[in-house]
């Protein structure tokens, strides 16, 4: 076998380290500043929603329960996924910098997926407390101790780590023989795998990584939510029926707002439904984005507790003099 000169070196050195290329959001290229504002307020907005749900869990006591440190960890996740996308999206809204150097692209697609998966296991977790809690009412202070709880909260962090710490590891290590061209104004696992050479391994292990999670999570979600209706139906007046389903109606929110995004983006992936990229572009925005501006506001306005400890802290009693 014949040597390699030293260009070849330095070509298979740069297809196992390459310079990835993200898309702006198209049709505003030529004015990417635009964009950059209602990216900064929604991002201000979600910061502030979910610092402010994390800061009245963290100081009121009362709130110190399993459904709360749910509430906490999901709002950790929102501010750590709205958190991760910005850099690239600033930076092309800014500077037009569409090249992301691979080892920058290859730690925010880490991030992404970790607290993607970290959202999903929480509103499973979330799930299963308010079935606990309507269906076993009498058994839930010993079902859901602070132990039981501490070790769903180890469960989600290991199960966040163990499916995606292998990818940029694999990733960093495999050769690329396409144009590293990414689809989205982020780096995204299926987005690079797509790159790589070979291609299989990156969509079987896509594929692991999707059934394990974001497929499973809502099929045990929803079936929760089947063992919630059911219990709700013995339930005796409307009054309590409706009581009941108010203390649902938040997380189902929050629910709906993560999953329908991606389960539509996954349907035109896989199916090539025509979609227009602008459209395209705006539904994988909404997906990351809506949920950590939302999910605060729904909490906040469903959920009476929070509401009331968020307004006296906001709005402390004067006491006067009579």
């Amino acid at each position: 076998m014949l040597p390699l000169s030293t260009q070849e070196t330095s070509n298979i050195s740069t297809l196992m380290a390459p310079t990835f290329l993200l898309v702006g959001l198209p049709g505003l290229e030529a004015a990417p500043s635009w964009w950059s504002v209602p990216l900064i307020t929604i991002y201000l907005l979600s910061a502030l929603g979910n610092g402010t749900i994390l800061w009245i869990i963290a100081l009121e006591p009362t709130l110190h329960r399993p459904m709360y440190f749910f509430l906490f960890l999901l709002s950790v996740s929102d501010v750590g996924l709205a958190t991760v996308l910005m850099p690239t999206l600033l930076g092309l809204a800014f500077a037009d910098a569409h090249t992301v150097p691979a080892s920058a692209c290859l730690l925010q697609m880490f991030f992404i997926h970790v607290f993607s998966v970290m959202e999903s296991s929480v509103l499973l977790a979330m799930a299963f407390d308010r079935a606990v809690a309507i269906c076993r009412p009498l058994h839930y202070p010993v079902l859901l101790t602070n132990g039981v709880i501490s070790k769903i909260a180890v469960a989600i962090a290991f199960r966040c780590l163990s499916l995606h710490l292998p990818l940029p590891i694999l990733l960093a290590r495999m050769p690329y023989c396409r144009p590293q061209v990414l689809t989205h104004s982020y780096c995204l696992h299926p987005d690079m795998a797509r790159l790589a050479c070979p291609e299989a391994w990156g969509a079987v292990y896509s594929l692991v990584v999707v059934l394990s999670a974001m497929a499973l999570d809502p099929l045990l979600i929803f079936f929760s939510y089947g063992l919630i209706g059911r219990a709700l139906q013995g339930v005796g007046s409307a009054e309590d029926r409706w009581k009941a389903g108010q203390t649902c109606a938040a997380h189902l929110s929050a629910v709906l707002l993560f999953y329908i995004p991606m389960i539509l983006l996954a349907l035109i992936d896989r199916f090539k439904l025509p979609l227009s990229p602008p459209a395209h572009t705006l539904l994988s925005y909404i997906h990351f984005l809506l949920p950590p501006l939302m999910n605060p506001v729904l909490y906040s306005v469903k959920m009476k507790e929070i509401r009331e400890k968020i307004l006296k802290r906001l709005l402390p009693t004067k006491v006067g003099c009579a």
